[in-house]
C-alpha cells in the first residue's frame, strides 16, 4: 500500500510539474544562470543512474575487477568516445565489449 501511495504521489507531482510548464509556456523567464545550470541535469542523472550499475552490477559493494563485464565495457567504450567522437561507434563497441565479456570470460 506504501509503495503504490508513493508512485500514485510522485505520478501527481510530476503532472503537476509539466503541467505548469506547458501551461505558464514562455509567460516565465529563467534567469540565464538557472538556463545554463538546468543543461546539466539530463547527463547528471543520467550518471547517477549509470555509475552504480558499473561500479557494483550486483548491489553487494564495489566490484572493481576484470571480471565486471560492465565495468570493463564502460573503460572500453569511454577509449573509443575519447578516440573517436562517434556516438553509435561507441555504443556498439561498449555492447560487443559487454556482451563478449559476459560470455567468454565470465
Amino acid at each position: 500500500m506504501t509503495a503504490t501511495l508513493t508512485i500514485l504521489g510522485m505520478a501527481v507531482i510530476t503532472f503537476i510539474i509539466k503541467a505548469g510548464i506547458f501551461i505558464l509556456g514562455d509567460r516565465v523567464r529563467f534567469p540565464l544562470l538557472l538556463k545554463q545550470a538546468l543543461e546539466f541535469v539530463p547527463v547528471t542523472v543520467l550518471t547517477a543512474i549509470i555509475v552504480p550499475m558499473i561500479l557494483s552490477p550486483k548491489a553487494q559493494g564495489l566490484e572493481l575487477t576484470w571480471r565486471n563485464p560492465q565495468l570493463v565495457a564502460s573503460i572500453v567504450a569511454v577509449l573509443v568516445c575519447v578516440a573517436s567522437r562517434r556516438q553509435l561507434l561507441t555504443i556498439t563497441v561498449g555492447l560487443v565489449t559487454f556482451f563478449s565479456w559476459q560470455q567468454w570470460i565470465i
